[in-house]
C-alpha cells in the first residue's frame, strides 16, 4: 500500500525519486507511469489516475481464464495430447482388463492378478502382444478427448454461470461432464470394439484392418456402436462422479485454481479410482457387448448379445452377482494412474500454451 501511495504522488508530481525512495522503487514506479501514460494517449484510458496492482511476478498468467478467440483450439490440442499419453502409457493394463472381465475365460487365460497376467502374456505369447490395438486406441483418442475437454470446459464454465454466478457449482460440473461423454464415446466406440477384440485371448485379429473388414462383413456397420448405449449408460454416471469429485478435490488442494501438478495428479487419481470402482458392473457388459465372447454366447438364445438389458441378463446367468465385478482390480489400478495422467497433462498444456499465447501477445 505505500507503494501504491507513492505512485499516486509520483503521478501529480514526475516521475524525479522523491524523498526515502531507493532507486530500485523510482525505476518500478517509471515503468508504472509510462505504461499508464500510453494507455490514456492511446485508447482514452486515464491510465496515469489508476493506482498501480501489484501481482506476483511468479505467479504466471491465469490459465483459467484463456485469451479471447483461443479456447476452444486451446482446449482441444490439449485434450488431445492428453488422451492419447493416457491410453498409450495403460495400454497394457487395460489389456488385462478386457481379459479379467472375460466371463469364461480360457483355462490359459486365467489371471490372478494384474501383474501376473502382464507376465505371463509377454512370456507366452511374445514381448508385443499386451499393445496390440494401440494404434487404432491411440487415432481414436485423439479427437475424442478433444472433443471431451473443449466441450467439458465451455459447458462448465455456462452453467457455472447460470447456477453459481462466480462461483464453482458441482451440479454444473457434473452435467457439463454428462454431455461431454456423448461426444467422447460417440467418437472413441468404434475405436473400443476393434481394440477389445484385438486384445482377447487367441484373438484372430493380428492387424486393425482385419479386425475392422471382419466386424463389418460379418456383422454390418451397427456392430461398431452396438455398446454405444452400454457405453454412455457406464460413462455417464462414471464422468458425473469424475468430474464432480476432482472438481471438489481442487476446491480443497488447489482454492486459487493456478497450474499446480502436485494436485492435478492427486484429484485425478482420486477421481478416478472412485468413479471406476462405482462403474464396474457396467463396465463389464460393455465389454462382453464389444467381444461377442463366444463361451458366452451359447447361453443366449438371441445368438448375438445385444443392448444392456441382455448383456446384464447373460452376464448373471453366466457368473452370477460376482461377475458383474471381475476386473475391478484391473480397472481401478488402469484408472489411477490414467485419470492422474490426464488431468496433469491436460493442465500443464492448456498452461503452457496459455503462457505461450500471452507472451505473443504481449510482444505485438
Amino acid at each position: 500500500m505505500e507503494l501504491e501511495g507513492r505512485g499516486a504522488g509520483g503521478v501529480a508530481g514526475g516521475p524525479a525519486a522523491g524523498p526515502g525512495r531507493s532507486p530500485g522503487e523510482s525505476a518500478l514506479l517509471d515503468g508504472w507511469l509510462q505504461r499508464g501514460v500510453g494507455r490514456g494517449a492511446g485508447g482514452g484510458e486515464a491510465g496515469a489516475c489508476r493506482p498501480p496492482v501489484r501481482q506476483d511476478p511468479d505467479s504466471g498468467p491465469d490459465y483459467e481464464a484463456l485469451p479471447a478467440g483461443a479456447t476452444v483450439t486451446t482446449h482441444m490440442v490439449a485434450g488431445a495430447v492428453a488422451g492419447i499419453l493416457e491410453h498409450c502409457v495403460m495400454y497394457p493394463v487395460d489389456c488385462v482388463k478386457t481379459r479379467m472381465q472375460s466371463l469364461q475365460p480360457d483355462p490359459a487365460a486365467r489371471y490372478r492378478n494384474v501383474l501376473e497376467a502382464l507376465w505371463r502374456i509377454i512370456r507366452t505369447e511374445g514381448l508385443w502382444r499386451p499393445m496390440r490395438g494401440l494404434n487404432v486406441t491411440a487415432t481414436g483418442a485423439g479427437p475424442a478427448h478433444a472433443l471431451y475437454f473443449a466441450c467439458y470446459e465451455k459447458l462448465k464454465k455456462t452453467l457455472s454461470d447460470v447456477i453459481h454466478p462466480g462461483g464453482n457449482s458441482h451440479i454444473a460440473n457434473g452435467a457439463a461432464g454428462c454431455v461431454a461423454t456423448l461426444l467422447h464415446d460417440a467418437a472413441m466406440n468404434p475405436a473400443e470394439v476393434v481394440k477389445q477384440r484385438m486384445q482377447m485371448y487367441n484373438s484372430p485379429y493380428h492387424r486393425v484392418t482385419d479386425c475392422v473388414r471382419a466386424v463389418w462383413q460379418n456383422e454390418g456397420a451397427g456392430a461398431f456402436y452396438r455398446s454405444y448405449t452400454t457405453q454412455l449408460t457406464m460413462n455417464v454416471p462414471f464422468q458425473a462422479i469424475h468430474f464432480m469429485t476432482y472438481e471438489f478435490l481442487q476446491e480443497h488442494f488447489n482454492p486459487q485454481r493456478r497450474y499446480n501438478p502436485s494436485s492435478h495428479v492427486l484429484s485425478g487419481a482420486c477421481a478416478g479410482a472412485v468413479a471406476a470402482a462405482a462403474t464396474t458392473p457396467l463396465d463389464v457388459c460393455k465389454t462382453l457387448l464389444n467381444t461377442q465372447e463366444s463361451l458366452a454366447l451359447n447361453s443366449n438364445i438371441t445368438g448375438h448379445i445385444t443392448g444392456m438389458a441382455s448383456a446384464f441378463r447373460t452376464v448373471y446367468q453366466v457368473g452370477g452377482v460376482t461377475a458383474y465385478f471381475r476386473g475391478v482390480q484391473a480397472r481401478v489400478i488402469y484408472q489411477i494412474p490414467s485419470t492422474a495422467i490426464a488431468w496433469s497433462v491436460y493442465e500443464f498444456f492448456k498452461y503452457l500454451i496459455t503462457k505461450r499465447q500471452e507472451e505473443w501477445r504481449a510482444a505485438k
